[in-house]
């Protein structure tokens, strides 16, 4: 795990599961991740597989340019990759287990950014894996972010990570570490970046 978000989120939600294999999603409190609520996300786990955003945090819809509420989180993996996307699900569903990846994201003039993804699974009204809490983290703050959206994702590798595996995961981390770039306000089609919390993704996460 690279990225600073990355390591607060599964270190919160690992310390929430405890012994079981997922925690549940009423669980989730938000202020606890306030830091990093911006690069969070939670997804549906459908039959279908189409895994529709329920809440996503702004830097998260500012690398796609868009709102992602009730968007397919699969639909981001166009292509040949579209099967790479509902495959890293069902080996999370299958594996009871949660999982990071390395991803390759393509902006719409041809640019590539690394991103880091992580997926773990949250049981909802007694259903395992109903939901997904997860992050997208650029590696690199992306030049032209919010000018030039991300159209579609690759997925480059991919790691389990099985219940008693540790992993160094150091607890939240301080503001300048878990953002690396500043909140984005949404101005017709464009993001503006002007700092300050996400206030909004943390009304909505106590909802979803």
């Amino acid at each position: 795990m690279k990225h600073a978000a990355t390591r607060a989120l599964f270190a919160y939600w690992d310390t929430l599961r405890g012994e079981r294999c997922a925690p549940e999603r009423s669980e989730i409190d938000p202020t606890a991740i306030r830091g990093i609520l911006a690069d969070t996300f939670v997804i549906e786990v459908d039959d279908q597989r189409t895994c529709p955003f329920r809440i996503a945090g702004t830097r998260v819809s500012a690398l796609v340019g868009k709102e992602l509420k009730g968007e397919s989180f699969t639909a981001l993996w166009q292509g040949s990759a579209r099967d790479e996307g509902g495959a890293l699900i069902d080996m999370i569903v299958n594996e009871s287990a949660p999982a990071v990846a390395s991803v390759i994201a393509w902006t719409r003039d041809g640019a590539a950014c690394d991103l880091e993804l992580l997926l773990l699974p949250l049981r909802h009204r007694g259903r395992t894996h109903a939901r997904m809490l997860g992050s997208l983290s650029p590696l690199t703050v992306p030049p032209r972010l919010g000018l030039d959206p991300v159209e579609k994702l690759e997925l480059r590798s991919q790691r389990v990570i099985y219940a008693g595996e540790r992993l160094d995961s150091p607890g939240l981390p301080t503001p300048r570490e878990a953002l690396p770039f500043a909140r984005p306000e949404r101005r017709g089609h464009l993001f503006v970046f002007s700092g300050g919390k996400d206030a909004d993704s943390s009304d909505a996460l106590k909802r979803r």
